[in-house]
């Protein structure tokens, strides 16, 4: 399986890193091994000092599908989640200063937490789900799939063009704004439409 993450897709969030906002995804991989186990805390890495939370809605890719038409999408994916993109921000920006690639930044173990899976027929419209990320009981992070640049459907054509998707590929499709950094022992819940489908610890 692979992870294919989309940056940058939406408004505030690219605002708040002052970054330049795209003309088309921007696409990068983890690996497997950055799947945060189940049951396990996820542990800062000795390399960074400012590691940030990204919470972003995921598709799990249920058939093998290349140069997938926007409309045809819909048959691709079965289950939506809920995760973090962990990225180290500190290792990032000198990576980004050097036009180098971010994976030191957001690949390394334990960088990708995937929730449970929830059967996407129990959503009115996969384009308006709410979804939330708390830190220590607060929210810090609110978002809505109505305001990502590009829509579910079309971030699966777009990244078939260049990957061929297979069963049980994960697609991470952006995270809002709200961004921050994780401290030792701070306790992170993810919500989709008020459902919880994580919590993890922080060590």
């Amino acid at each position: 399986m692979k992870l294919i993450c989309i940056g940058r897709n939406y408004t505030e969030h690219i605002e708040e890193l002052a970054n330049e906002k795209p003309t088309d995804p921007v696409v990068f991989l983890k690996p497997d091994t950055a799947i945060l186990l189940k049951k396990q805390p996820f542990f800062i890495p000795d390399f960074s000092n400012d590691v940030h939370h990204e919470v972003e809605v995921l598709i799990k890719i249920c058939k093998v599908g290349k140069y997938i038409d926007a409309k045809f999408a819909h048959k691709y994916y079965n289950e939506i989640g809920l995760g973090i993109d962990f990225t180290a921000r500190d290792l990032q920006a000198k990576l980004k200063a050097k036009g180098l690639p971010w994976e030191k930044a957001k690949s390394f173990d334990g960088a990708a937490v995937i929730g449970s899976w929830v059967s996407k027929e129990k959503f009115t419209s996969v384009n308006e789900l709410n979804f939330s990320l708390e830190k220590n009981g607060k929210k810090v992070q609110v978002g809505n799939t109505a305001n990502m640049l590009w829509k579910i459907d079309e971030i699966i054509a777009y990244v078939s063009q260049y990957f061929t998707l297979k069963i049980g590929d994960v697609i991470f499709t952006g995270t809002p704004s709200g961004v921050g950094k994780v401290a030792i022992n701070d306790c992170l819940e993810g919500f989709l439409e008020n459902e919880k489908l994580f919590s993890i610890r922080v060590k």
